[in-house]
């Protein structure tokens, strides 16, 4: 199976934030008349509206953070007089104004063999951009700057935000048939045993039905990889973007797809239907034929 890191990380942080919230709500009485004994459903969806886009808005806020700590991310200083980091942030600052992005995002790197990079943040004006010491050992310059321009475009699009909301969106409808679910199932239980039965329920569900909920997002994900491809072809020039993407399959050949990607942008590699729902990137034959399409 192969994941890109920061979407796994978004999902992680998204239902341990929904867990803990459900907790907590649950502790503290919040869902007093909301229960399963007199379900308004008009109340209860707009309920967990608000309660899943939480989730997601706090994972959203925290992904720069969760990324620089998770991934061990090294950010340059724009001062910096090291050839090779010079060379990388004046690469990135250079999409950047091409994108016409509003700020400067931090540029970082990370030890690791693989070859990868992402670009996370909250906003358009408060975004990172990393790569890996794989990613600076394996490709040369203009290969360099067709990812760069990849992860650009996915700031200038505005893709973290966005899938913010969809991820929200999916954790309401989450929320919400997880409780009408337990309804159902404990209905006819003693009240003594009700509550408790229906509450251990409802966290299962929710675990459940998060995953189920991922393939959603895992969907548009794919998508917004096509739309990243074009907008790095655009940025760095089609034969640069198309080149990153052929040394990506060269270098994915000579390691076992089985084990942990060694892929820029993650590709999608599952081979069976389930992990192909599950795969954030699309495989890198599609991409790369559609970037010839374009011309």
């Amino acid at each position: 199976m192969v994941w890109t890191k920061r979407i796994l990380l978004f999902l992680a942080t998204n239902i341990l934030v929904m867990l803990t919230i459900s907790i907590l709500v649950q502790l503290l009485g919040l869902n007093r008349g909301l229960g399963a004994y007199g379900i308004d459903y008009s109340q209860l969806m707009l309920f967990c509206l608000v309660w899943g886009m939480a989730g997601s808005l706090i994972s959203l806020a925290l992904s720069r953070v969760m990324a620089k700590m998770m991934m061990g991310v090294r950010v340059i200083d724009p001062a910096t007089n090291d050839p090779q980091e010079r060379a990388l942030v004046d690469t990135v600052y250079a999409l950047a104004r091409g994108a016409r992005l509003p700020a400067m995002p931090q540029v970082g790197y990370y030890d690791s063999p693989e070859v990868n990079a992402f670009a996370t943040g909250p906003t358009r004006s408060k975004a990172l951009v990393a790569v890996s010491t794989g990613l600076l050992q394996r490709m040369n310059r203009d290969e360099i700057e067709g990812v760069l321009g990849h992860e650009i475009s996915h700031v200038a699009n505005g893709d973290m935000v966005t899938m913010t909301l969809i991820q929200g969106v999916v954790n309401a409808f989450v929320l919400f048939l997880a409780r009408v679910i337990a309804f159902a199932i404990t209905q006819n239980m003693r009240d003594e045993n009700r509550g408790a039965v229906n509450f251990a329920v409802v966290l299962i569900l929710q675990i459940v039905l998060s995953l189920l909920g991922a393939m959603v997002v895992a969907a548009f994900s794919r998508w917004r990889e096509f739309r990243a491809d074009r907008g790095g072809a655009t940025l760095a020039g089609a034969p640069k973007m198309v080149a990153a993407l052929e040394r990506l399959r060269r270098t994915t050949e000579l390691v076992d797809t089985r084990q942990e990607a060694m892929a820029t942008l993650k590709i999608a590699g599952g081979r069976s239907r389930f992990m192909s729902l599950m795969a954030s990137h699309p495989p890198l034959e599609d991409r790369i034929a559609r970037l010839r399409q374009l011309g």
